[in-house]
């Protein structure tokens, strides 16, 4: 019913579009769509979901209306109840303005989100990823306050919500001080939303983390063990477990690598193989854990 609805509320708006030429028309345009429902556990689920209220935000507001606004029986006062709130909510900038924040930072973000939920990972390519987003959010931070605050501001008069002046004061009640309201939006909020963001990502893939991730991958046995590196794994070996491998030790290393890279990739026994889990257990089952006891 509330599809319904939604898109009842949506083919009106589309038709005053199209009179007013703000959208084309032709073959698969202008296609008539419903509210993402964000998933549990996909990231990429809730950028959808933004993305989706973003395009349907008069449709959606509507259909609130009119829940809100809906008597008799069978409705819900506390269903009622939420609807207005989120009428009241959706008209106010700082609604909107917190929105195309939360769409810009996921969708710098959401390509990397993507990679890591993949059952088979490329890590390699995650962290070029990894490093690729901590370099967008980055540019966000220095280059996109402009097209982000014009861009909410065309939304807001598009939409009829009021914007407010941002060279007006704003009571910064927490510092006991008064800035100006585009100081609020873009310090208070954009700033914070950004630098959390790039705090979070560094906490996970620090340099030392990220390096440790690209040196396992050496031992990666996909596509016939073509990520495998000599000096990676000794990198390894002698950076993350210096403990574990005594001097000589690691010079047997060198050794073992030197007949592994000759002797199993090309081993019938050994293709076909997509995780180093896989790769330990074929070398217990072939005896070759005894040649290569230093790799397994």
């Amino acid at each position: 019913k509330r599809n319904d609805d939604l898109r009842a509320h949506q083919v009106a708006e589309l038709e005053q579009l199209i009179e007013l030429s703000e959208l084309e028309t032709g073959r698969g345009a202008n296609q008539i769509g419903t509210l993402q429902r964000p998933g549990e556990t996909r990231w990429s689920s809730h950028y959808d979901s933004v993305c989706s209220l973003i395009k349907l935000y008069k449709p959606t507001f509507l259909v609130l209306k009119d829940i809100a606004n809906t008597k008799g029986p069978g409705t819900i006062p506390a269903t009622r109840a939420k609807a207005a709130g989120a009428v009241k909510l959706m008209m106010k900038f700082e609604f909107v303005f917190i929105m195309h924040v939360m769409k810009e930072l996921m969708g710098i973000t959401n390509l990397l989100c993507k990679k890591l939920q993949q059952k088979s990972q490329d890590i390699v390519n995650a962290m070029d990823d990894v490093a690729t987003t901590k370099r967008l959010i980055q540019n966000l931070r220095d280059h996109g306050w402009n097209k982000l605050i014009s861009d909410v501001t065309q939304f807001c008069n598009k939409q009829g919500i009021k914007v407010p002046n941002m060279a007006s004061s704003y009571a910064d009640y927490v510092r006991g001080a008064e800035v100006t309201v585009e100081h609020h939006y873009r310090y208070d909020i954009f700033m914070v939303a950004v630098d959390q963001q790039a705090h979070e990502l560094n906490c996970r893939f620090s340099e030392q983390a990220t390096e440790l991730l690209t040196l396992c991958t050496s031992l990666d046995p996909t596509d016939s063990f073509t990520k495998l590196k000599i000096d990676d794994v000794c990198s390894l070996a002698s950076k993350f477990y210096p403990a574990d491998f005594s001097e000589q030790e690691r010079d047997t290393l060198r050794q073992q690598l030197q007949h592994y890279e000759l002797d199993v990739p090309t081993n019938p026994s050994f293709q076909n193989l997509t995780t180093i889990a896989e790769l330990c257990r074929r070398l217990a089952e072939t005896g070759k854990s005894d040649d290569y006891y230093l790799i397994d």
